[in-house]
């Protein structure tokens, strides 16, 4: 009999074990028979034998079923029947069975050289990420790898150096990506490979794709040891990020091959898209990027100052706005520029940069009549705001530069601060100690203010510009920034209003009872030479 058959009575006893049973689970039959199972097999308790036995005898039903023993490093058949004198149990060593179906299953999806995914598979996993990539609105991306001057090293070296050379290939690919992604061999020196759960907005999906490909080909292009001798290979590679409109794996690969033809094109060694404009935008994020890099290290940043005024029509203070001049792109608007630093992890010393740059304004400003009761505003991004040095950087900046913390303002939306209430007042409470002023910037774009804004210790509330562009004609817009003058009064706050363009938009605001103002009407953002100017003569820049 190839089944190894235990017979256990109600009570778990082992009525009965033949021969193949013995030798299967290692035990002589007379050592058990009349004794509980589970007492002479204490391994068995955690294993599927003792579940499905369980499971059995609760649903009065057979049960079979396969699966792997670690205990016993095979795989094993079971059968379980119930009656009512106990269970049948039967036992099947299937490990050589098991071991033959996954041989099929290799040759079958799997290449046999380097042990990737082959084109089959792929092809499989390309379906999978695509339904998912539109299920949870995350993209994907498909690379088209292919080994430049493969067919040389093969014609002059040998298949067999050939083969060495591909086998590394792939080991140093799998090296370079995630789990959940995929890197497959279609064939000759071609390799795919599938990135999944890439970010769902398609400028940030493919830098992460250009990145991993920048890391792909410096990986490939060290030197490999091949049959006795260095070779040195380099790669070409195309991408195309999964796209909605395009059902057909077919297409997917066809453009990612495409793409790969124009980094050949371009001298090879290289990676290019399928899409000349997301190559472009790619291309321009990464220089930014760089750009970032090298102008926070040499001092290439200007603060621009736009004056703000009372109701008398004299400058109080003014915002300080950073700007950049990149040598190629020229004048890059902050909205471009600041996303870049936030993702590549620039932002904390931008802020740090601003911060110090401010603070040594508002000495200079110090020790002229004219400019000592100005103040100046700072923007405070959410990551500066969040980091647990905040306050303590703070006020080393304010310490070190000699400014007077009375007339630094720093300026916060409401998306950092609802992060985490508590944090946000012990933080402002801390700094105000030391004299250093709040605002609450673009007040009524964020999330529902009413419910925190008792708690925290500010001093001004900014009506945001979208509330400021359609009054007085706007009736909602008209009736919304009643409420907030009001509303700020009644919480002992002053209010500033950005974006103020027209006369009719100042009469009515002042009318309203705001306490400030600040948008062109005025002047525009403008280098300290001229804000000075603006300030001696008292007139718009």
């Amino acid at each position: 009999m190839s089944d190894g058959f235990v017979l256990l009575d109600q009570k778990w006893r082992v009525s009965y074990m033949n021969g193949m049973a013995e030798r299967l689970l290692k035990k002589p039959r007379a050592s058990v028979l009349g004794k509980v199972a589970w007492d002479e097999f204490p391994e068995l308790v955690e294993s599927r034998i003792y579940r499905e036995c369980q499971r059995a005898v609760a649903t009065a039903c057979a049960v079979e079923s396969e699966f792997f023993s670690p205990l016993f490093d095979c795989w094993f058949e079971v059968k379980v029947y119930p009656s009512e004198d106990g269970v049948s149990v039967y036992v099947r060593d299937i490990t050589e069975r098991k071991n033959a179906e996954s041989e099929i299953l290799r040759l079958a999806f799997y290449d046999q050289l380097t042990g990737l995914p082959n084109r089959q598979l792929l092809r499989d996993r390309l379906q999978h990420a695509m339904l998912k990539s539109k299920r949870t609105h995350r993209t994907g991306a498909v690379m088209f790898v292919d080994l430049d001057n493969f067919k040389l090293l093969n014609d002059t070296q040998g298949h067999q150096k050939g083969d060495m050379l591909l086998q590394e290939s792939a080991r140093r690919l799998t090296a370079c990506v995630r789990e959940i992604d995929t890197v497959a061999r279609l064939g000759g020196d071609e390799f795919v490979v599938l990135l999944e759960e890439l970010s769902g907005d398609g400028i940030e999906a493919a830098t992460q794709a250009e990145s991993i490909g920048e890391k792909i080909l410096a990986a490939l292009g060290q030197p490999c040891e091949v049959g006795g001798f260095q070779h040195t290979s380099t790669a070409s590679i195309g991408i195309t990020l999964l796209d909605s409109q395009v059902s057909s794996i077919d297409e997917l690969l066809k453009r990612a091959d495409l793409a790969m033809y124009r980094a050949k094109a371009a001298g090879r060694n290289a990676a290019r898209f399928y899409d000349p404009a997301m190559q472009d935008a790619v291309s321009m994020k990464m220089a930014l990027e760089i750009g970032l890099r090298e102008s926070i290290q040499n001092n290439m940043f200007v603060l621009h100052y736009q004056p703000q005024l009372n109701n008398q029509g004299q400058a109080i203070g003014a915002e300080a706005l950073l700007r950049w001049t990149h040598p190629a792109y020229k004048n890059v608007p902050p909205n471009v520029f600041i996303p870049i630093a936030e993702d590549c992890g620039l932002i904390l010393q931008l802020g740090r940069w601003v911060l110090e740059a401010a603070c040594s304004q508002l000495v200079k400003w110090a020790q002229a009549p004219h400019t000592a009761q100005l103040t100046l505003a700072v923007n405070v991004s959410a990551r500066q705001f969040h980091q647990p040095e905040f306050v303590s950087d703070v006020l080393d900046i304010v310490r070190r530069s000699g400014a007077n913390p009375e007339m630094l303002k720093l300026e916060l939306t409401e998306t950092v601060l609802v992060k985490d209430i508590e944090d946000a007042v012990t933080k402002i409470s801390a700094l105000k100690e030391h004299g250093i002023r709040f605002s609450l910037d673009d007040f009524g774009t964020g999330y529902s203010s009413l419910s925190y804004l008792r708690y925290l210790p500010l001093e001004q509330l900014k009506l945001d510009r979208s509330f400021i562009g359609r009054i007085p004609d706007n009736a909602t817009d008209a009736a919304i920034v009643q409420a907030i003058i009001t509303m700020g009064h009644n919480l002992g706050l002053t209010i500033v209003a950005e974006g103020v363009e027209t006369e009719p938009q100042l009469e009515f605001l002042s009318r309203n009872g705001c306490n400030a103002y600040q948008g062109f009407l005025f002047s525009k953002p403008v280098v300290i030479d001229e804000f000075m100017m603006y300030i001696q003569n008292g007139s718009t820049v």
